[in-house]
């Protein structure tokens, strides 16, 4: 944990800037990350990015110190992603875009990723546009490496401020197909399942235990299969890889799931239908636009490998 008192010099300006400020080396995706998981704290209490500091107020930011400030690696030009396809923009203006991510593409750099990251990309694309008062344009919101569909981008940093306070209130919604192994016996449903802190340190849990998080999916049935079934999922909860722990707690792993799912499965859908890749897709988000505040409804079609797949097993894909 890394504590700061507030300074009379320091005192006036806004909570998000002094952090960043405190986490130079940290990226700024996973600062705004830190606000909307409450591990940014004023005086004990959950504080707001815009919340302008008071002199002897308290900052504090949970997380390993050692990691936090640690310096950041030297930045690594990365290669083109393998797919070779141009950023597919689903909607920009000049304060936010929409982007259609491929699978296999990750979001942030990080150990292990070797190629473009979607930062990497809608930088590039954007060029010198790129950089705005000091903010670099960044998702507002992560989509597992495997996962294709809709990811929101905040071009500047008042953009970024609002997704950060619309994602915290919940009042983005957000619509996922994904494949599940087997049956159903009811043509809806709904799993209510606390599912354990991804990112706690093992410092954190022999402290104080496995710390659960409230988790709730939605899901009905799309359509049928012999062997799976097609189903649109809505979270009410962002946890990490939540449709996948989800679906897999109930019996039901979502197809082609290396982390979670069934093997036997995943190798006969590879060798009869062709699924080469885990079938989740973001493939709608509603929600207010963070300046305009117009309602935005923002859909990607399904990725056509899936749609392929889907096709060998006698299943229709949704219009």
């Amino acid at each position: 944990m890394i504590e700061r008192r507030v300074t009379e010099d320091a005192a006036g300006q806004r909570l998000d800037k002094y952090v960043r400020k405190m986490l130079k080396d940290v990226p700024l995706s996973h600062v705004y990350k830190m606000f909307r998981t409450k591990k940014v704290r004023v005086n004990g209490a959950r504080a707001k990015p815009e919340q302008l500091l008071e002199p002897g107020d308290l900052v504090t930011v949970r997380g390993e110190e050692q990691k936090l400030m640690a310096p950041r690696e030297e930045k690594v030009k990365r290669p083109p992603a393998p797919w070779g396809e141009p950023l597919k923009i689903l909607f920009e203006d000049k304060a936010i875009m929409a982007v259609d991510k491929p699978a296999g593409m990750a979001v942030h750099p990080g150990s292990g990723i070797t190629t473009a990251t979607l930062v990497d990309e809608v930088r590039a694309y954007l060029g010198p546009r790129a950089v705005r008062n000091e903010f670099a344009a960044s998702p507002a919101h992560r989509l597992d490496r495997d996962t294709s569909g809709v990811i929101l981008v905040a071009k500047t940093r008042r953009a970024m401020v609002r997704f950060t306070e619309i994602f915290t209130e919940g009042s983005a919604h957000k619509s996922y197909l994904a494949l599940a192994k087997g049956q159903f016996a009811q043509p809806r449903g709904v799993i209510d399942l606390a599912l354990a802190e991804h990112e706690q340190s093992a410092k954190s849990k022999a402290r104080r235990g496995t710390n659960m998080q409230e988790a709730l999916t939605r899901w009905r049935i799309v359509e049928k299969g012999e062997l799976a079934t097609l189903l649109d999922c809505k979270i009410e909860t962002g946890r990490t890889h939540q449709i996948r722990r989800h679906l897999a707690a109930i019996a039901h792993p979502v197809a082609g799931d290396k982390r979670y799912g069934d093997f036997p499965f995943n190798r006969e859908l590879r060798s009869r239908f062709g699924l080469k890749r885990m079938f989740l897709h973001a493939r709608r988000i509603e929600l207010r636009h963070p300046i305009t505040d117009e309602r935005l409804v923002l859909e990607a079609p399904l990725a056509p490998e899936l749609a392929d797949a889907l096709e060998r097993m006698g299943m229709k894909a949704p219009s």
